[in-house]
């Protein structure tokens, strides 16, 4: 069991970027068109953004307001399925007896983004990237809270996941549209505003199934939501989440 304070968040999905168009949407949840749209990144300079993929950006894109620009705080990247879009067009090349892009191969590793984000903030604390099961979220949140409790004043919990190729969908069947959920986090504090959770890990007796959304998709929801009740089930696991007064 965890207690661990949300102080910020911000979300991106395809068309919906904005707090009042995510509560929109936790309100009726709903599949996204998603055409390939992404975050401008506009305030990365041009020559490093031209390498950034698809999922590099949305993930800049959430993390980066979150953190002062003078600030070092751990980060921890989630994503169960890191870059499949680019793994997979390396593994067309292959069959097309092309040359692999060296570029490309080094940044299709699941800590890519992760060293990214180090190198462009100048980030020089811990670093982490998680690929996990369906509860890749719930495990990203147990380590922020491992890294607050050994001393991080606030850590920066992403994650996000990229809609996979057409041939690989009737295998990855858990990315609806390509998202990214940014969190904010630090230890529970009585005197601030801000929502506070405890998480609990409890087996799964009653066979319960996976929801309809991602895990951070849901938790999202119930951000919008102060009486929305968080369950989420994955294998022999039960993570429950609950909004502390």
């Amino acid at each position: 069991m965890i207690d661990i304070q949300i102080d910020a968040w911000r979300a991106w999905a395809p068309g919906i970027d904005a707090d009042a168009a995510w509560r929109d949407w936790a309100s009726a949840p709903r599949a996204l068109i998603d055409s390939g749209q992404q975050p401008s990144c506009a305030f990365i300079p041009a020559m490093q953004r031209r390498r950034l993929s698809r999922l590099a950006r949305i993930t800049m894109d959430v993390a980066w307001p979150l953190c002062a620009d003078d600030e070092q705080l751990p980060f921890v990247f989630a994503s169960r399925h890191g870059e499949t879009p680019r793994t997979f067009a390396l593994l067309e090349d292959i069959g097309r007896d092309q040359p692999l892009s060296p570029t490309q191969f080094g940044l299709s590793v699941h800590n890519a983004i992760a060293g990214q984000w180090s190198i462009l903030r100048g980030q020089k604390g811990e670093s982490v990237a998680l690929a996990g099961e369906g509860d890749t979220f719930e495990h990203a949140m147990l380590e922020a809270a491992a890294l607050l409790h050994e001393g991080a004043p606030s850590a920066l919990v992403v994650m996000a996941e990229e809609q996979p190729a057409e041939a690989l969908r009737s295998w990855i069947d858990d990315v609806p549209f390509s998202y990214a959920v940014a969190l904010r986090v630090s230890l529970p504090d009585a005197s601030s505003s801000a929502t506070r959770w405890r998480l609990s890990l409890h087996a799964n007796d009653a066979d319960a199934r996976p929801g309809a959304w991602p895990n951070a998709l849901d938790f999202l929801r119930a951000l919008h939501d102060p009486h929305a009740p968080v369950q989420h089930a994955w294998r022999s696991r039960q993570w429950k989440w609950h909004r502390l007064p």
